[in-house]
């Protein structure tokens, strides 16, 4: 639980390997109030006791003031799909760079396919030509795991992608291994064959394991230091693609436009927000493994309707709770984090 402004953060952010990289400016007076660190601590607070064994991870970023509140914010939780969003920003990038263009196409064979969710799988081989633009707007959107992992090894993969996100100073968000490493290791399964495409043909694989070894896996899932993120990283991330630091501006405009038409998580975040605010977001979630909800997450850029803008970022690991319990724990994070500013 903290509360300190951007500068500050980013001075602490150095210390522990970040490099600060907004620009050097003078500092202007803030037109939004401060936060009520008290009231957010308190009511975040209480919501985590209420999702517990589950742990939870809040930050808030006061995109006029840099003003800064976080609880766990310094814990590394499980992204699941929260990592498409920077992978689409480092795929703009390159293409910014000339190293990528958007209507290169690629051809999809059975070693492309990846777990569910995956319309692209579910498709194939019905169609199996798509371009990079596609590609990234399924992955994006529709949260798409074998456009993620085809996106994922054309710029380089999940290395290439953890570098670029250090060299802007985003180090506590880390990419691993791909959709079709992570949706199988986390239960126990063998490594992913194309024959398992599909959700019927997945389960009927998931099936066929012992439910002590899915259980050892899942545990496993949740301690593990691969593929997280902290909610602190959460916000340096948002803060920076709003900024205009990691793409320039006709690609920031693209990729927050995109993340306002998804639909997922409509149950989250987005529910405990003023009716007309604007959320630019992603979520990231788990299956639900022996009544173990591994992750449920949702991350995005907020414009109030009186257009005060926010960073928000909400992760939740290890709930025993219903998903839609789950889900209704978050979007009372949101309106916790609302009340908060005053």
């Amino acid at each position: 639980m903290a509360s300190f402004q951007r500068r500050q953060m980013l001075t602490f952010a150095a210390a522990a390997g970040l490099a600060a990289c907004r620009p050097r400016a003078t500092m202007t007076a803030s037109h939004t109030p401060a936060l009520d660190m008290e009231r957010l601590n308190r009511e975040v607070g209480a919501i985590a006791q209420r999702l517990a064994p589950g742990v939870l991870g809040v930050g808030l970023l006061n995109r006029d003031s840099g003003e800064i509140f976080t609880f766990q914010g310094a814990r590394p939780f499980p992204m699941q799909s929260i990592f498409k969003a920077p992978l689409a920003a480092y795929a703009l990038s390159e293409n910014e760079a000339g190293r990528l263009p958007m209507d290169e196409r690629i051809t999809l064979k059975a070693m492309d396919l990846s777990p569910p969710r995956s319309a692209i799988a579910d498709a194939w081989p019905g169609r199996a030509d798509y371009t990079v633009r596609e590609l990234l707007l399924a992955a994006l959107v529709e949260s798409d795991n074998t456009a993620a992992d085809r996106l994922m090894d054309r710029v380089g993969g999940p290395g290439a992608l953890t570098a670029w996100l250090t060299g802007k100073s985003v180090v506590e968000m880390r990419i691993d291994r791909y959709e079709r490493e992570v949706q199988t290791e986390m239960l126990g399964l063998a490594p992913f064959r194309p024959d398992w495409r599909g959700e019927a043909a997945f389960l009927r694989a998931w099936s066929t394991v012992p439910p002590a070894q899915t259980r050892r896996a899942v545990d496993a899932y949740l301690a593990d230091p691969r593929d997280t993120a902290t909610p602190r990283a959460a916000l340096h991330f948002l803060d920076l693609l709003d900024q205009g630091q990691l793409v320039e501006p006709a690609s920031r405009a693209f990729l927050l436009q995109a993340m306002t038409t998804i639909t997922s998580g409509a149950n989250r975040l987005k529910a405990g927000l003023p009716k007309g605010s604007v959320f630019a977001h992603k979520t990231g979630s788990s299956r639900v493994v022996q009544g173990v909800v591994g992750a449920l997450n949702d991350i995005g850029l907020v414009t109030l309707p009186d257009k005060r803008r926010y960073a928000m970022a909400a992760f939740l690991s290890g709930a025993r709770a219903p998903v839609e319990a789950c889900e209704a724990a978050l979007a009372d994070v949101a309106r916790a984090l609302v009340r908060g500013l005053r």
